[in-house]
């Protein structure tokens, strides 16, 4: 279908059309959970573009996730608009500094690692320390947090003492291993993924025909989840963007939930101070939840810089909050439920269960398996660490280094037949139908690639989502925790373990922590659409203490 610029403003409810005519200078769109910030961000982009007011190949979108890119990509493809520059910030600094390192140093741009979580090790390693997964993911945060928030290794340890322990390593050996880790990459003329921000917005500040170039290319920038936007990357944003103020942001307070990484949502809540002259839009009608679920989150919020959620659909269940005296009976429970939502024909991928740290999932799991019921962890990279689908990936890479490549689909489906892969199901069970699934999740993932894709932008692909724990979807119950559910929605969800010493999380004790921890609570109940059940235990097996209820279950419930 040809799209008209009138049929993209006839399109959108009332909020988002202001959003949509607000094509020139600084605009913010503050954006509650479920009000429709893509579409709103995507029709704003493709009726400047039809209308004249913007050139397709001089917009920029950036986003934080390769699938949240790729979702940008095809709805502006749907409404026919074709050389948007719909990226990551990794990606779109990456591309910069590979074409500008050849064009201005003649050699190709450091490699970025393959493994942050190597690295460390080795690092370590090479200083007789050796540590274990748990402290290398810690200290991989840590380098990360580090660089999001701009500090040299000399400043962070003018403040090193500031910041949370990390378990089993003394202050001094932590910053020894980042010492070490960076010497190691700069030795291998590697970078990291942070690396890639600062080599772009150094590169761009040093070279003046670099930034010429860039300014451009691009003249007009739409920023999704901007309330999960770094120092680093507003340093990066700031450079792309010169002198100029065309700029929209989108963003939801309510949903600063990775201020631990770096994030900051006062570049959101402040983007006014910046641009006196900014047009602010609140989208408030929440197209995704029943009434009864919008009332419990409003409950909850805690910023009230955005205006409360308006429930748009009709009226539904009341959500559940009910304790156990037990975590094995509360998980009995929630497996009872979830196998009658199976029964009264709910499909398990719209299905979650939502709990704030990992460790939490292990009594789901053996519950959900005893009942024979499928489920997928998000966010544990065991896709990725799958053997067959690392040799796919190396299969990948291989094939988009070599001079000759193959059509990208037929080069990833001749791979996935050499590790066993055919295209239609066979008649096996247990593991070998799990390796026939992933496989077939490595071929799905080439097919959702844009139009023209190469073997290279696939293994980019797999890239990305190996370092963002992207992995493909299937058929069954989803565990989560609460972070890597952001974003997502499901028909019904339950949140576990609802209990203190989890959500808030023990280590957290002062009032911005708690915020945090509120807003994270907020999260989990905006990611359900027709039924929220929240439950939580006096005891754990594995110990006598008691547990109370979350002090955030007060807030959930109505005042009487």
């Amino acid at each position: 279908m040809a799209y008209e610029a009138d049929d993209i403003l006839e399109a959108l409810d009332e909020q988002q059309r202001e959003a949509a005519l607000s094509l020139h200078g600084p605009t913010v769109i503050l954006a509650g959970a479920g009000t429709g910030k893509t579409r709103t961000i995507t029709h704003r982009i493709a009726y400047g573009i039809l209308r004249g007011d913007y050139t397709e190949q001089k917009v920029m979108a950036l986003t934080y996730t390769n699938k949240a890119a790729g979702e940008l990509r095809g709805r502006l493809r749907h409404l026919g608009v074709q050389s948007v520059g719909a990226k990551t910030f990794h990606a779109a600094a990456l591309a910069q500094v590979e074409y500008f390192w050849r064009e201005f140093f003649g050699i190709e741009a450091p490699r970025v690692l393959e493994s942050k979580a190597r690295a460390i090790g080795a690092a370590a390693e090479s200083l007789k320390i050796r540590l274990d997964p748990n402290t290398i993911r810690d200290l991989a945060a840590e380098i990360e947090w580090r660089k999001y928030t701009m500090l040299s290794l000399e400043d962070y340890l003018d403040r090193i003492t500031e910041r949370p322990a990390i378990s089993g390593l003394a202050p001094i050996r932590n910053y020894e291993i980042q010492e070490a880790y960076e010497q190691a990459k700069i030795k291998a003329k590697q970078v990291d993924w942070e690396d890639v921000l600062l080599l772009c917005t150094g590169m761009l500040k040093a070279e003046p025909r670099a930034l010429s170039h860039v300014h451009q290319q691009y003249r007009f920038f739409t920023v999704d989840e901007y309330q999960d936007i770094s120092a680093l990357q507003q340093e990066l944003l700031d450079t792309w963007l010169g002198d100029r103020s065309d700029i929209c942001v989108v963003g939801d307070p309510n949903q600063t939930i990775y201020s631990f990484t770096g994030a900051s949502a006062s570049f959101l809540e402040n983007f006014g101070s910046r641009y006196p002259d900014a047009t602010t839009i609140n989208l408030t009608q929440n197209y995704r939840s029943t009434p009864e679920i919008i009332a419990l989150a409003n409950r909850v919020r805690g910023n009230q810089i955005l205006e409360p959620l308006q429930a748009v659909r009709q009226s539904g269940v009341v959500p559940e909050l009910r304790g156990f005296e037990t975590k094995d009976e509360e998980c009995a429970w929630v497996t009872e439920r979830i196998s009658i939502a199976l029964r009264d024909g709910v499909k398990a991928s719209q299905i979650a269960v939502l709990y704030r740290i990992n460790s939490q999932s292990e009594f789901l799991e053996n519950a959900l398996s005893s009942a024979g019921i499928e489920y997928q962890v998000r966010g544990g990279q065991r896709y990725f660490n799958r053997p067959e689908i690392m040799s796919a990936v190396r299969l990948v890479r291989a094939e988009a280094a070599s001079p000759k490549q193959r059509d990208m689909y037929e080069g990833v489906t001749a791979i996935a037949r050499s590790l066993g892969w055919q295209s239609i199901a066979p008649e096996v069970t247990g593991s070998e139908l799990e390796i026939w699934e992933a496989l077939n999740s490595f071929v799905q993932i080439a097919e959702e690639m844009p139009a023209g894709s190469n073997m290279q932008h696939f293994a980019n692909e797999l890239e990305e989502r190996t370092r963002s724990q992207h992995e493909p979807t299937k058929e069954s119950i989803t565990l989560s925790t609460i972070h890597a559910a952001k974003g997502l929605e499901h028909r019904v969800v339950f949140i576990v373990g609802a209990n203190e010493g989890y959500i808030p999380i023990s280590y957290a004790k002062s009032d911005s922590q708690i915020a945090e921890e509120q807003r994270l609570f907020y999260v989990a109940l905006t990611r359900a659409k027709d039924s929220l059940n929240i439950t939580w235990h006096r005891s754990d097996s594995s110990d006598s203490r008691l547990r109370s209820p979350s002090r955030f279950i007060a807030l959930a419930q109505p005042a009487l």
